[in-house]
Parts: C-alpha cells; structure tokens; sequence
C-alpha cells in the first residue's frame, strides 16, 4: 500500500521518480551514495518486524556491529552498546544470543543497535509484528520514551492499537495518503 516504498524513500535506500526529500537539509536525490551511507549511518536508526540479529553474536555484540562500520571514530563502541541495552532493560543480558532471548528481548537488542549510533530518525517497520500483546505494548512505551527524548520515530503498522501511540497518524491506501490526524501529544 505504499508503505515500503516510504520507508526505502525516507531511508534513503531508494531515489524518488520525481520531486526531491530533504533530510537535515539534505537534498536525497542530488548526493553520491557514499554520502547518502555517511546520511544513513549518522541520522537513522532501523528497527524491522524481524529483528535480524547475527545469531552467533551476543547482544553487546549484535548492538556494536553497525558502529564498526559507520566510522563512529568519536564513539566507544563498547560503552555505548552497553549503554543503549542498560536504556532497553537489558543490562544483565548483554552476553545473551538472540536464541537465548524472548522475542521481545531480541527486538529490544534491535532497538538498542538502532538507537547506538545516536540517530535523529527512528524507522520502524511493524516492530511488533512478531509480540505478544503485552509486550507489543511495553516496545511501543519504549518508543514513546525515545520519543520524548527528541528522537523522531517514523513507525509502519496494521496494527490500530499500535497506531493508537503515535501523535501522528498518516493513512494509506494503494500507495495514496488517505487521511493525516494529529492528536496532542
């Protein structure tokens, strides 16, 4: 409906047909892909329905991963992934694999990597796609929070009750916004 394509366009995964987005004052469609990775790694934070962790890695070690290779020289890797875990409740398990994780801890460590290269933008396609209910409902509480805390999180769901956390909800319908409401925040 749409979606995907929003999400590649604002990620600066894919190039618009026509017209131009500005991310930070960053014209998209005019920069190199070198600096539109330099954008990506700088700016945005991912969060996908699945939470792709490297298996074999811990979660200190699946959250440091993108800092290796988003040149973050002025960041230690180490402590901040153990930082952005400590932020999602899990400082105790951050010598865990994601097999020996809930659900919704691996989506936590996938947050947590998100959150380590201290992004502007937040992109989270169906975070909780995969959670129970209850827990569908704390990683939306988190998100909230980060929110709060001035980083702008771009979410797609199906889900209305998910929906129902935002402050603003954008409606699409085959690839057209069908309706913006706002609420107060």
């Amino acid at each position: 409906s749409g979606k995907s394509t929003l999400m590649n366009l604002i990620g600066a995964l894919d190039q618009p047909t026509s017209g131009d987005m500005l991310i930070e004052g960053h014209s998209l469609s005019t920069m190199r892909p070198d600096d539109l990775a330099d954008l990506r790694n700088r700016t945005l934070g991912f969060v996908f329905q699945q939470f792709n962790l490297l298996p074999r890695a811990n979660a200190l070690q699946n959250v440091k991963l993108p800092l290796r290779y988003a040149r973050h020289e002025h960041i230690d890797a180490d402590a901040r992934a153990r930082e952005c875990l400590e932020l999602v409740g899990l400082g105790e398990r951050m010598d865990h694999r994601p097999a020996q994780l809930s659900g919704g801890q691996q989506q936590r460590v996938a947050i947590a990597r998100a959150l380590a290269g201290k992004p502007h933008i937040i992109l989270a396609d169906e975070p909780t796609g995969a959670l129970d209910t209850k827990t569908s409902a704390d990683i939306m509480e988190l998100l909230v929070s980060l929110n709060a805390s001035g980083i702008t999180i771009i979410l797609v769901t199906h889900e209305a009750e998910v929906a129902a956390f935002a402050q603003r909800q954008i409606h699409f319908r085959d690839g057209l916004i069908e309706s913006d409401e706002r609420r107060a925040p």
